[in-house]
């Protein structure tokens, strides 16, 4: 992604104070969905860096692992499998529940949604605190595939999610230090 395209996506990306709880500065990304030119350029540099890396499935992390995730499987030719909130998914399925800073959440997957060994990247918005990312790579794992990456669109760095993510390979287009 050029220079100028990162630009455009921060400058893109409005912040909300005090959302979804008093003191949390909420990382806005819907300003980037709604240019439909700037859209499609988050989606070809990501496209861009995973063609050559033999990507088999992508894993979108509800809900908007879905924005993003779904049009670059399709842009890559791979297979989408939704990460969902729990309760979401019609058939058998493997669960992951983990804490976050403002409650607890549980993800599900369908049991049979990889082959063993199967190459995943997950796919999410933000990496914030990485207990989400913690939780996804976890159920990729138990359905049996293995996390190649995990690509988001932002990254608070000063959060330093990345530290819980087990020396898995981090992208974010976009990082605020």
């Amino acid at each position: 992604m050029s220079a100028g395209t990162v630009e455009r996506v921060r400058a893109a990306i409005r912040d909300v104070p005090d959302f979804p709880k008093p003191g949390v500065l909420f990382k806005d990304i819907t300003p980037v969905l709604s240019d439909p030119a700037l859209f499609v350029d988050v989606v070809e540099t990501l496209a861009e860096r995973y063609r050559p890396m033999r990507i088999e499935k992508i894993a979108g992390v509800e809900s908007r692992g879905f924005i993003f995730g779904a049009p670059l499987a399709a842009r890559l030719g791979v297979g989408f499998v939704p990460l969902r909130k729990f309760g979401k998914l019609p058939h058998a399925t493997v669960a992951e529940t983990f804490d976050l800073e403002y409650g607890t959440e549980t993800l599900e997957i369908h049991a049979d949604a990889f082959r063993p060994g199967e190459r995943v990247l997950v796919v999410d918005d933000l990496l914030a605190t990485g207990r989400t990312a913690e939780a996804s790579v976890k159920l990729v794992r138990k359905a049996g595939g293995e996390v190649v990456e995990l690509a988001f669109v932002v990254e608070l760095a000063f959060l330093a999610g990345r530290k819980r993510l087990d020396g898995i390979p981090v992208y974010a287009l976009v990082k605020f230090e």
